[in-house]
C-alpha cells in the first residue's frame, strides 16, 4: 500500500473555467473598486481644500443678543 501523505491523499483541485457570469462579476467589481478609489481621492482633496479655506477665514463675530420684553400674563400687575 502506498504511503498516505497530504499530497497523495488529497488531490489538487483543478481550477474550474471562469464562466461568463464570473467574468461579468469580476469586471463589475473592478469598475466599482476603481470608482470608489477615485471618489475617496476626490473627497480627501475637497476636504483638505475646505479645511484650508476655513482655517484662513476669520470666524464672524457673534451677533449681540436682542433684548425682548416678555408680556405679563393677564391678571398680574
Amino acid at each position: 500500500m502506498a504511503k498516505l501523505t497530504k499530497t497523495t491523499l488529497f488531490k489538487d483541485a483543478k481550477p474550474r473555467a471562469e464562466t461568463v457570469v464570473d467574468k461579468t462579476t469580476r469586471a463589475a467589481r473592478e469598475i466599482l473598486d476603481e470608482e470608489n478609489d477615485l471618489r475617496e481621492v476626490k473627497t480627501a482633496r475637497l476636504r483638505k481644500a475646505r479645511l484650508e479655506r476655513e482655517a484662513g477665514t476669520p470666524k464672524p463675530a457673534p451677533k449681540p443678543a436682542r433684548k425682548t420684553s416678555r408680556a405679563k400674563p393677564a391678571g398680574e400687575t
